[in-house]
């Protein structure tokens, strides 16, 4: 097995859009961040979802990058970037880490997107000022609690598994490539090869394992659930029809509780539908951009 941590030189590569890569130091990290797109462009943030990294929007990030400077970071503990400290690792947290990224970059994007717990970070983002954008994009969005036990069991479990200094080279040590398609399709998606790959290259790796662990462990949606009224921005909430990870009608019974969102469902894509489809994703989020005033009507 390789190293606790990924390796740029080794890992990175042959890394998705390398060429926009760079590192950053942001909030008492070093981050991985790709940007791509004109500089005078509108600016927009993409935050990939837990065990994920940049790797997430290497077919959408560079259409969004026609129109938008676009701007994607590997979140603390996920891929390239430093993890946060023990006592930062939380949803709160995670969104004044990335507040802090976007102040070094002195970056305020006009359009900001998630995919499932990236979308959580921004949402608390927005609720606690550290961003205001005119469109909030959700991709299979993780913005309320599991139904039931399932609520109090998934984080308790994952606290558990994290304070285990064992467990993620267990996980790591089994991240062959037939599990991780099991892993992925249980999601509802079907990715490519390459896919499979990126995601098979990270969970090999013990620390990216213990950093979506930890994400897991501390995150409160149930602070988030309460809160999550007082969002104002414009919400756009991008669902997988198939998505067995996330129940696609949650989104429709969130969408009545925030003043400003509507639905757009994906027949036939699960939760990593923008990965699967990243034309239908980036035709969707350059409508509602343009609906929202963000972009000149042609």
């Amino acid at each position: 097995m390789s190293g606790e941590r990924p390796d740029w030189a080794r890992d990175g590569a042959d890394w998705p859009n390398r060429e926009a890569s760079r590192f950053v130091e942001a909030a008492g990290l070093r981050w991985h961040v790709q940007e791509m797109g004109s500089a005078d462009a509108p600016p927009l943030l993409l935050l990939h979802g837990t065990g994920a990294a940049t790797h997430s929007w290497r077919g959408l990030a560079p259409l969004l990058a026609e129109t938008f400077r676009v701007i994607a970071p590997d979140l603390p503990g996920h891929g390239f970037t430093d993890p946060l400290p023990a006592g930062r690792l939380s949803l709160p947290g995670m969104a004044r880490a990335v507040g802090g990224l976007l102040r070094t970059l002195e970056v305020s994007p006009v359009l900001v997107a998630g995919h499932s717990a990236g979308a959580a970070i921004l949402v608390r983002l927005c609720l606690d000022g550290g961003a205001a954008p005119g469109l909030l994009v959700a991709l299979n969005g993780a913005l309320t609690p599991f139904p039931g036990l399932a609520s109090v069991l998934f984080p308790s479990l994952a606290r558990m598994l994290f304070l285990n200094p064992v467990t993620p080279r267990i996980f790591a040590w089994s991240a062959d490539q037939p599990a991780v398609e099991r892993l992925i399709r249980g999601t509802g998606s079907r990715l490519d090869a390459q896919g499979l790959d990126l995601y098979r290259r990270l969970f090999r790796h013990p620390a990216h394992v213990a950093g979506a662990l930890g994400m897991m462990a501390n995150w409160d949606l149930a602070t988030l659930d309460r809160d999550i009224h007082r969002l104002t921005t414009r919400t756009l909430l991008i669902v997988g029809g198939d998505d067995k990870a996330i129940a696609p009608e949650t989104a429709f019974a969130l969408k009545d509780r925030l003043p400003n969102a509507r639905v757009e469902l994906l027949r036939n894509l699960g939760h990593l539908a923008h990965e699967e489809a990243p034309d239908k994703v980036a035709a969707i989020i350059l409508r509602e951009a343009r609906a929202a005033g963000l972009l000149a009507a042609n």
